[in-house]
């Protein structure tokens, strides 16, 4: 049984819980469609095991997180001398209608669409895992539904507890939801340590250094850090940019009219985020005239804006935007954020073996290992692992080339398939030009090791396997060799070559090579 020191964070950041009614102003619920209109469209899809995956959620919401045990208790108001918050099995719920049923329409990147009938409390994890099981794709918990205003040039990816029907209605008629993976959703909960740098924090509390210690004050409503720094902002009614130091907190944003000046005489208000969200600025410098590419916008949450209700940032470099975007989820939702993270691996220890998600090739740890004996060993060393992968794609070479031997000339023959195969993997996308694959790797997240393959816009013969690492992206391109007669791909100028690149994947995800790291997760596109 959890406290009620555990809840009240979950109330005060906006979560609602299941028995109470939503807040004002939100969107009220739709009425049923007409019978003429459910005889056109096609019947819904019940599905069993997402119904059930909706209710362990909301259980799991209630729940208590193992990570930071109750670090909020003065949010609770129970302290010394303050009366005990009720128990929440003390208050009747309060009555509340069934919720109806909508149809939201989700696009993929490929522009492919899929109209699915949900119901009008369904938050954006749930809609995702949905579009997961219809879609037949691997449930790694790194999918997300995204907000896209093609005409403001403007996205942001929800929320996983934000209700779809919700968000849906402050969005004009031409926005719509696009369905996308994104590995960087939740990185700093994995690595805040070296998160945000010292210059750009001002701490209301001392911090030890430590992992939980950060996470307390960052998510803690009373001891929640000041974010500074100079920014681009775009004067309101004008095309000109001006750079100002701003400040971050919970009441909103802030620019200093005294260069760094933090005293409130000099603060004045640029954007108050209780109304409203952070996106990310698709074609900052061509739409907005912004003087770099890494433009953020705070919108309010309504369906009909004027552009001078825009609140235009740009930030120095990617770097610095994704820990300002970061500090802003933070402090618009604290505590729920976090448990947003903690869900899905809280509901992987309580579903069964049968029912637990496939989990992806990027999110297990792949390891050398050596099967010359009668059992396997894992190869700890290095050199000795670098070895062996070798070894593994010389005995490739050696099969192929007998294939090659015996076999004859069809379409089929080894050497054909090996230049073709690879066009069958999720990793590869095909033609498209450098700045498309910089453009893909950036929406789904700039964590290390995210990679896709693509061909070569300079040699028709070779191919090009765009990475990122440390938040910058690299080209490397993949070139043919021959070889006793036979065609090989190679990264380092031949020294290790492959008959196909399914097999240099293979490789380069168990070893990095002449890579700065290994590949880990691959950009995917579905069709809906």
């Amino acid at each position: 049984m959890q406290s009620d020191t555990d809840t009240v964070p979950l109330l005060q950041n906006g979560q609602h819980a299941s028995n109470q009614p939503a807040a004002s102003g939100s969107r009220s619920q739709q009425p049923q469609a007409s019978p003429k209109q459910k005889v056109q469209r096609s019947q819904p899809v019940h599905i069993l095991p997402i119904r059930r995956t909706q209710e362990e959620d909301q259980q799991l919401k209630t729940s208590s997180l193992p990570a930071i045990p109750n670090p909020f208790p003065e949010l609770s108001g129970a302290g010394p001398g303050s009366p005990s918050a009720a128990a929440p099995s003390s208050v009747p719920p309060p009555p509340s209608q069934p919720p109806t049923k909508q149809d939201v329409k989700v696009f993929s990147e490929d522009g492919t669409s899929k109209v699915v009938e949900i119901l009008t409390d369904m938050t954006a994890r749930d809609l995702c895992q949905l579009l997961v099981y219809k879609s037949h794709c691997v449930d790694d918990n790194s999918w997300t539904l995204v907000e896209h205003h093609p005409q403001l040039g403007l996205e942001r990816c929800l929320e996983d507890h934000e209700i779809v029907v919700q968000v849906e209605s402050t969005m004009p008629n031409e926005s719509k939801f696009l369905f996308r993976k994104n590995y960087a959703k939740y990185e700093f909960f994995k690595n805040p340590v070296n998160f945000f740098p010292d210059q750009m924090v001002t701490w209301c509390q001392q911090s030890n250094g430590s992992q939980a210690q950060l996470l307390q004050n960052f998510l803690n409503a009373s001891s929640c850090p000041e974010i500074q720094g100079f920014l681009q902002v775009k004067e309101v009614g004008r095309k000109s940019w001006k750079k100002l130091y701003v400040c971050l907190r919970r009441s909103g944003l802030y620019y200093s009219t005294k260069g760094t000046s933090k005293e409130p005489r000099h603060l004045q208000l640029l954007a108050d985020l209780e109304e409203s969200s952070i996106f990310y600025v698709i074609a900052a410098k061509k739409q907005y005239n912004a003087p770099n590419e890494h433009g953020m916008c705070i919108k309010p949450n309504k369906a009909k804006i004027e552009m001078k209700e825009l609140r235009l940032l740009c930030a120095e470099d990617e770097q610095t935007r994704t820990c300002w975007m970061t500090a802003f989820r933070l402090l618009k939702y604290g505590m729920l954020l976090y448990q947003n993270y903690r869900i899905p691996q809280q509901r992987k220890g309580l579903l069964s073996p049968f029912n637990t998600p496939v989990r992806s090739v990027s999110e297990n740890s792949l390891v050398a290992m050596d099967f010359s004996g009668q059992t396997g060993r894992v190869i700890d060393n290095p050199a000795e692992a670098q070895s062996a992968a070798l070894e593994e794609g010389h005995a490739w070479r050696k099969r192929s080339t007998r294939m090659n031997i015996l076999s004859s000339q069809s379409p089929l023959h080894p050497s054909t398939l090996n230049s073709v195969i690879h066009r069958t993997q999720h990793w590869f996308h095909g033609r498209i030009s450098r700045e498309e694959s910089h453009r893909i790797i950036k929406q789904q997240g700039l964590v290390d090791g995210l990679f896709l393959l693509r061909d070569s816009q300079s040699n028709p013969k070779a191919f090009v396997l765009t990475l990122c690492h440390h938040q910058k992206i690299k080209n490397f391109q993949i070139l043919p060799c021959e070889d006793d007669g036979q065609t090989f791909f190679t990264l380092d100028d031949g020294n290790t070559k492959f008959s196909d690149l399914i097999q240099l994947v293979d490789f380069y995800q168990l070893n990095k090579g002449v890579l700065p790291c290994k590949l880990k997760h691959h950009c995917i596109r579905v069709a809906l």
